[in-house]
Formats: structure tokens, sequence, C-alpha cells
């Protein structure tokens, strides 16, 4: 493994500039300082506007990462029972062999029983999806449904503004009101909390919306603290109040909206009243907000998407997007919504990924939430043949897939072959057959937009691979060379995927000079409408979703397991991100999970009280799904009624080998088919 080299080296020192992987709505611009081959130091880049040089404690210890001392670095099988971790070194030569002829004889019969499985271990357009969407394509495996964090929402967008559009970050800063709802942006969206300091400082109002009092809560100036899944019934509420005291920007609704009659009844039987009683809050408080974000020019709401993990996720993003329109907020570059703005850019994805390697093929689609069943179900007519591979990559679906139990029997199976791509022995690395080191993101190319700000970012190698590491893009190809794909795509460079990303819409010169370049987009998007749906209107109703037999306007759609519904399972369980991690990333790096210190429940002092539960007693959480034991904090982060499963700990650094997903289900959300992981219930005992 490399090190650091010697004090006094007199080779000389270079920065390298990039770009932070993780799935943020950031994406940092990095800066990497090598010395004799090894990075130094990793660093914000102080050039880049949105960023500004800082960087989250997490990523500021990244070359701690790449040198850590348990990085896979080398290829190697296994050799104990599945999920035992227990592996013996291989060559690549041997690895790839054995998984080509493994993949093969599948797909001589049914390539559709092969399926990968990813996310956004990497954001980048790159190492996530072109050369292993092409292969896949070219293989004829079955398509995955990549649902797991934020399709709903998205969706919601998308329905309502026409695609995953909002407001410029940057111009939050200029806002009289901000309301953060549904996000915990101290923890998530560092440079956000930023940008709304200087709005705070500058007399701005800062309103937090969130079953949990996170750090963001309590810096904020009002905190409602409405029930899990209640987001679509108080954002109604909101339009009643604008509606009864005509807060109400008629032209703009008249100009640029479709749909208002139709929102406008369903809104005013949306009392704060009714809205008080399903969300657990005060009708004043909801009065309260309405006045204010009816009376404050610019007004401003930043949307994330822990509001959109339960049943009417889909739902709840429309209505609060509705929001800006009603009250003419568009007009101001300081004033709108913002959930994500990956719509804006010009990716060809189509030219990164190939699907027309499929040459007419058609295979299933499986959501990648449903993994726990999809594993364990055999053949059918209506489901395909049984899932007899998987390839893992940029993704921990053991630790991070709801209902666990479920996904663990599924990899558990010794019929399933199983290959992995990964930098650490994650819970999901222990159930390979195969377990192939991935380089880093200092070790290749790599190109990211964002879904927080509207620049791109140029990923540059800063050294080389660590041990025997491969990037994803390499171990693809090496694959389809020895199944014999001899398309010349296979063959082209992760230098060139990056410039084929953007083609000649952004200007890569300019990323290879300073890393970052920023989209033409004027200040204030929809300030005359313009927005990207089918009518160029904000749609209220969405002719698209009636077409489908849907309600074309938004509404309050309840839990699956609405709060206070069971006997048996009292408490509604919400399982927002620790502070330390990301999604189940940065879980091994010590430093960072004693500062976590253990995986932890936070309650209530009465619902404590009601159970025998004393402060850090291990505790057992239990649904009819399973069981999940931790330490208990009693804290007033906490509801009443609500308790707080911070995530996502990897199963085997829990105290009986599970995580806060042995208890999240399968369900679906009502648009975006994705999962519902703060739409749960559960009782807490001592252990």
């Amino acid at each position: 493994m490399a090190s650091p080299p010697v004090s006094g080296s007199s080779a000389p020192v270079r920065q390298v500039r990039g770009a932070c992987p993780h799935d943020c709505p950031d994406t940092c611009a990095l800066l990497t300082t090598v010395q004799d081959g090894v990075a130094l130091r990793v660093q914000g880049n102080p050039a880049h506007g949105p960023t500004a040089g800082v960087l989250c404690n997490k990523v500021a210890h990244y070359a701690e990462r790449t040198y850590h001392p348990e990085r896979l670095l080398q290829p190697m099988r296994r050799v104990g029972p599945k999920g035992s971790g227990q592996f013996t070194p291989v060559s690549w030569d041997e690895a790839l062999d054995a998984i080509a002829a493994r993949l093969g004889a599948i797909a001589a019969r049914a390539p559709q029983a092969i399926l990968p499985y990813s996310y956004c271990g990497t954001m980048g357009l790159v190492q996530g999806e072109s050369m292993a969407g092409r292969f896949f394509h070219r293989l004829g495996a079955s398509l995955l449904d990549r649902t797991i964090c934020s399709s709903a929402g998205g969706e919601g967008l998308v329905q309502t503004l026409g695609g995953k559009v909002g407001m410029k970050v940057e111009f939050f800063a200029e806002a009289k009101l901000i309301i953060i709802w549904g996000s915990n942006s101290i923890t998530s969206n560092l440079h956000f909390w930023r940008i709304a300091q200087e709005a705070k400082r500058n007399g701005a109002r800062l309103v937090c919306i969130d079953p949990r009092r996170s750090e963001t809560a309590e810096k904020c100036h009002d905190h409602v603290q409405l029930l899990p899944g209640t987001d679509a019934a108080l954002a109604l509420a909101l339009m009643h109040e604008l509606i009864a005291h005509d807060w109400l920007d008629h032209d703009y609704i008249a100009q640029h909206t479709v749909g208002w009659e139709g929102l406008r009844e369903r809104a005013l039987r949306w009392t704060p009243e009714r809205a008080a009683a399903v969300c657990g809050i005060p009708a004043q408080q909801i009065r309260e907000l309405a006045r204010a974000y009816g009376t404050t020019r610019p007004a401003a709401i930043r949307l994330n998407y822990g509001m959109q993990r339960v049943r009417g996720g889909g739902n709840a993003t429309r209505a609060v997007a509705s929001l800006p329109a009603l009250t003419g907020a568009w007009r101001h570059r300081a004033g709108g919504v913002l959930l994500s703005s990956s719509g804006f850019y010009p990716a060809d994805r189509a030219a990164l990924q190939r699907p027309d390697l499929l040459a007419g093929q058609r295979p299933r689609t499986i959501n990648m939430v449903t993994i726990g069943d999809d594993l364990l179900r055999p053949a059918s007519p209506a489901f395909g043949p049984a899932i007899e591979a998987v390839l893992v990559y940029n993704s921990n679906p053991v630790a991070v897939a709801p209902e666990s139990g479920k996904v663990v029997r599924g990899f558990a199976r010794e019929d399933l072959f199983t290959v992995v791509i990964e930098q650490f022995r994650t819970d999901s690395a222990d159930y390979a057959d195969y377990l192939l080191p991935a380089t880093t993101q200092l070790e290749h190319w790599d190109i990211h937009p964002s879904y927080g700000h509207t620049d791109v970012l140029l990923n540059r190698p800063a050294i080389a691979p660590v041990g025997q590491a491969r990037s994803n893009t390499d171990v693809f190809r090496a694959l389809a060379a020895r199944m014999g794909f001899t398309d010349p795509c296979f063959a082209e460079s992760d230098e060139s995927l990056c410039r084929l990303a953007f083609g000649d819409r952004v200007d890569f010169e300019l990323l290879l000079q300073q890393g970052f370049a920023s989209l033409a987009l004027p200040d204030a998007p929809f300030a005359a409408g313009g927005f990207p749906t089918p009518s160029g209107r904000c749609e209220f109703f969405s002719e698209r979703l009636a077409r489908q037999g849907l309600d074309g306007l938004p509404d309050h759609v309840p839990n699956h397991e609405v709060a206070g519904s069971s006997a048996r399972y009292p408490l509604a369980m919400i399982s927002p991100p620790a502070r330390n991690f990301l999604n189940s990333t940065f879980v091994n790096v010590q430093s960072l999970r004693d500062i976590e210190g253990e995986p932890v429940l936070e309650l209530h002092a009465d619902d404590a009280a009601a159970r025998g539960i004393r402060d850090a007693q291990v505790v057992r959480v239990f649904n009819d799904r399973g069981e999940y034991v931790c330490k208990a904090s009693i804290s007033p982060r906490a509801r009443p009624g609500v308790v707080n499963g911070l995530g996502i700990w990897w199963r085997k650094l829990g105290i009986a080998g599970t995580n806060v997903n042995e208890l999240t289900s399968q369900k679906l959300t009502d648009l975006g088919r994705a999962p519902v992981f703060y739409d749960c219930l559960v009782e807490v005992r001592p252990a």
C-alpha cells in the first residue's frame, strides 16, 4: 500500500483538480495535493463559487479513505460460506475469466437472469453507468429501476414543473424568508446552509419543517415538527390560507399555470384545523407560516428528499412545488423552490450508456427497492427467469435496501452468483463469490453534474490506482472483451467518455483548465413562465397523471403505516442519516465512527418513560418484518410518538448484526416507484 513520502522530500508538489463523487447536492470542487505519486491532502477548491473551498468533515479526510488500511487491493474469491467474509486472493485474469465464463453460460440460456445492482456510490457519469450500461445492454441483462433515493420527489417535480429544475442555490442569499423543508442542511447540504446563514445575517427568517428537531431545526427561527408523511396536508393548508387572505399573484396564476380552479377547490377543503389534526401541530403555527410565506418577498423553499420517503411522497412534492406559482415567487431570482437542479444538465446519457446495444431486446425491469423479494422469487411466466447472477457496484444493497432480512436471505443463496466491485469489505461484499477492488475518486477520470447547483465538474486522476484496483469502466471493458463483445464503443477511454458526456454543450477545455464550468441559465428561470412541461406552465393539474388513471391534482396520501393506527406498533420511525455518514459510506472510517459512537434510536422522554427505558440502555426495536438492537438516546430531537433510527450503519457493526433497514418495508410510493423508508411503525422495548 502507498504511504506518504518522508519529510524533506525534494520531489515537486502539484495540485490536481477534481470533484467530490458522493451522493450529496453540493458536488464540491476538489484540489488534491500530490508528491511522489502520493496524495497528501484533499481540500476544497476556493475558486469554485458554489462550494468556495469548503469541504464537509467526511470528504476532508478523503486521502485517509484512499489509503485506508482495510482498502481492497486485489481480486478475491470466496472460500467460506456466503456472508462469512472468507476470501482468498486471485489474479485479475483468473477472476475475470471465471466471471465471464459464468455470465456467458447464464446468458446463453436466459440473459435476463443476470441483474446489475448499482446506485450512487459515485455520482459520476463515467464511473456510474457508462461502460457498465453498455455492457449490460449488450448482454441483454435485466434492467434495474434505480429508485432507492429520489424518484418519488423527482417524479413529483416532473409532473408539476416539467423536470428536476428550480431556482439557483446562490440566490437563496437574497431571500427574506427561507423554508427548509425535509432537510437537515447542516448534515446533508452544507453549502446551502452557508448561503442560508448569509441570508439570515441579512435579516431573512429561517423556518425548518421536519419531524425531527435536527441540528438545522435548532438553528432556525421556527421549527414545524409535523408527523412523518403529512407534508402534503401542510402544503394544502398553506394554500388554503393564501386563498382565504388573497395572498396570491393572480396574474402569474392566469398566465403561467394550469389547473388553478381544481387546486383552489381542493385547497379550500384543507383548513388549518384539519391539517393540524393530520400533521400533529398547532393550527396557529400553520396560519403564521402561511402569513409569512404569503406576505414576504422574496420567499424561497429548499425542499429535500427526506419528505418524499413515504407513501405519498410524490404528491407531497407536487403540493410543495406548486406553492411558488401561487404567490408569484418565481418572478424573483431569490424566490421559488429547489429540490434538484439535475434536470438543467444537457447530459447525453444515451451516448454514454448505449441502449441501442439492446438491438431490439426488451428485458424486464426490476425495482432495486424490492430486491429482497425478487432474489427469493422463483421463475414464473409473470416474473420471468429466477435471478441467477448479480453484479453489484456503486452500492451496498445488503445494508441500504429495505426489509434487509429478506435481502440477506436472497444474497445468501448458494446458487446465486454474485460479483461485487468495491473499495472495502462492506456487508454486501461478504456475500460475493468474486470481490473486485475498485478505484477511489483520486484514481480515475469522471465528470459530474450536480443536483444542488448548476456547474459541471471534471475529475482528473491525481494518483495511479493503489494496489491492483481498477476503475469500474476498466472492469466492464475487460469483461466485454472476454465475452466477445467487439463493438468499438467498448474501446473508448475514460477521457473520451468524459468528453462525450456533454459534447459541445459544455466547454471541455475550460473543464480541463479550471475543473468546472457553469451552465448558461437565466438568474430567474421561470420569471415569465416557460416551464419545461407540455403546456409550458406550472401544472397544478397534470394531464399526464390523469391519463394514467391517477389524480391529476396533488393531494394528501396517507402513509401505508399511519402514526397511531396500530396498537401493536404505536411508534412511527424515521431513519435519517447520521451526521458523519453518507448512506452507508464512511461507516468504516474509524475517526468518523468514533464521533457517532454506536447505533442509536432517539426517543422522546415520554415514550421512553412509558416503556421503562433509560438513556443509553440497549433496546429492541421491532415490527413484523424484523428486529434491530441498538442503544436508546432519550433526546429532545424526537417528538412524542416518533422515534429516529439514525443510519445507515453496516449490519456487521451493529450490536446484533442488523441495522435499521431490518424494519423498513418494500412498499412503494404513490409516484416514482420509490421506497418508503420513513413510513414505518415499530415498538421499542428494553433488550
